[in-house]
């Protein structure tokens, strides 16, 4: 471990702007996805914004999954807000396991967004279909619904590896501050 110079600070705020600029450019591209064509395609925000917080602090989570829902909610055409909620949720509690009990791998990411992304279908399909008593609702959900979560599982391993290649490249590395290279020596000399 070294000492963070003024130069390596620089560079550390270079490549977190840089991150947070890529982030957002490939929400955007994930927007423009669920934009066009058919309406049977998989709710990529949903991976991405899961894989964005898997590495970074709760506020830059929260408001990356606030954004995402928003979008959904714009793509989707659903209440302004809905999605929103439900996936700044998700990102504050996904950063919050991460950080605590899960290491950073691929089936520990998948299993979390699988019950993420299933439990907005299922609350998607609850709240716009199944509360209304249509008739054969049940076929929605079969048909479509969990169609399109599988295409999001599917997706969510193609976003998993774009954000951990970004990750490598442009995540800040562990450095010592002067207090903690201080007391490290001070222990290794007793």
């Amino acid at each position: 471990m070294r000492i963070r110079t003024t130069r390596e600070q620089r560079i550390l705020y270079f490549k977190t702007v840089l991150r947070w600029t890529l982030y957002y450019v490939l929400i955007f591209f994930g927007f423009i996805f669920m934009t066009s064509g058919t309406w049977l395609k998989p709710v990529i925000l949903v991976p991405l914004a899961l894989a964005i917080a898997v590495n970074n602090n709760q506020y830059g989570s929260v408001f990356t999954g606030a954004v995402c829902g928003f979008l959904i909610d714009i793509a989707c055409g659903k209440l302004f807000g809905y999605n929103a909620v439900i996936l700044a949720f998700f990102c504050i509690v996904v950063s919050l396991v991460f950080e605590l009990y899960l290491r950073n791998k691929f089936v520990n990411f998948m299993l979390i967004t699988a019950a993420a992304s299933y439990i907005q279908c299922r609350l998607d399909y609850r709240f716009y279909y199944k509360i209304w008593n249509y008739d054969n609702v049940e076929r929605i959900f079969v048909r479509y619904t969990l169609k399109i979560w599988l295409y999001t599982m599917i997706s969510a391993v193609f976003v998993f590896l774009i954000i951990k290649l970004i990750n490598k490249f442009l995540m800040p590395k562990n450095h010592l501050t002067i207090e903690e290279v201080i007391t490290t020596k001070t222990q290794q000399n007793s």
